[in-house]
């Protein structure tokens, strides 16, 4: 009797076809004229999910922001974000320095280079290359990390630190939001910081001005710290959205709904629980 209502259970409960959002951590920039850090990687898709099983979701931390008194002061990368064993995207590589060794990560994608070194690559269908720094005598410009949708601009010591390179937008939550978006370079110029790409980026710093934080659960690049000024800013959280059609399977998360669809965001890490 038991094991025919399980068997009657089981294929009550088919599985179902879900669309899932996932962002990983974006990285600090480096620090003094430092490049930006590079955006968390960013997976989209489709995947069945079993609804008598739970899903472990694990959403990785930003960056920490470094100083030249650190050791290192070039970024770190941020941490990955997942969905069970089923999606993985990778964090943001950190962020170039003028101190020595001061050349970017490899992430999701690649932070701006620091000094003269050239960005760092992304991971591919994941984010794009970080921007290369630019030196002339006393004046540094550090590379913009990259975003998910583009590269991170270039340095240059007429114009100012590189832009962050721009972040993918997705709708899955309702509404159109820009995710991963690369940090902006860092400056000795006093006016001229990149810009911190759309989707969390964080802005370089210019003179004695540290570079700004990425916004949390976009897996935004920090923002290379400027001249005279040691800090670099921090990377953005990720963040794992989950959508599927119908009334509500699972708990876990905030849950909404649009559309006809029940969503799942988790802005920290947790578990998608059947109900």
């Amino acid at each position: 009797m038991f094991a025919a209502h399980a068997i009657f259970q089981a294929f009550s409960k088919p599985p179902i076809t879900a669309t899932y959002l996932v962002v990983a951590a974006g990285a600090s920039g480096g620090a003094y004229y430092g490049g930006g850090g590079g955006a968390g990687g960013l997976l989209s898709g489709t995947t069945m999910l079993n609804t008598t099983l739970t899903y472990t979701i694990t959403i990785g931390a930003g960056g920490a922001a470094t100083t030249v008194y650190s050791g290192s002061a070039k970024g770190n990368n941020g941490t990955n974000s997942s969905l069970d064993s089923l999606v993985t995207a990778t964090g943001g590589g950190g962020g170039g320095t003028s101190v020595s060794p001061g050349t970017p990560n490899v992430g999701g994608s690649g932070g701006g280079g620091g000094y003269s070194s050239a960005g760092a690559a992304g991971t591919s269908g994941q984010g794009n290359a970080g921007g290369t720094a630019n030196r002339s005598g006393a004046y540094e410009a550090g590379g913009g990390g990259g975003g998910a949708n583009a590269v991170g601009d270039n340095g240059n010591t007429n114009v100012g630190g590189g832009n962050g390179g721009a972040g993918s937008a997705s709708s899955i939550s309702g509404s159109s939001v820009t995710y991963a978006g690369g940090g902006g370079g860092g400056t000795s110029n006093v006016a001229l910081a990149g810009s911190g790409g759309a989707g969390g980026g964080g802005a370089g710093g210019a003179l004695n001005t540290a570079g700004t934080a990425g916004s949390v659960n976009t897996g935004g690049g920090g923002g290379g710290g400027g001249g005279n000024a040691p800090t670099s800013g921090a990377g953005g959280s990720g963040v794992i959205i989950i959508s599927y059609a119908g009334s509500q399977r699972f708990t876990g998360g905030t849950v909404t709904s649009s559309g006809g669809n029940t969503i799942h965001t988790f802005s920290s890490s947790g578990s998608l629980v059947p109900s």
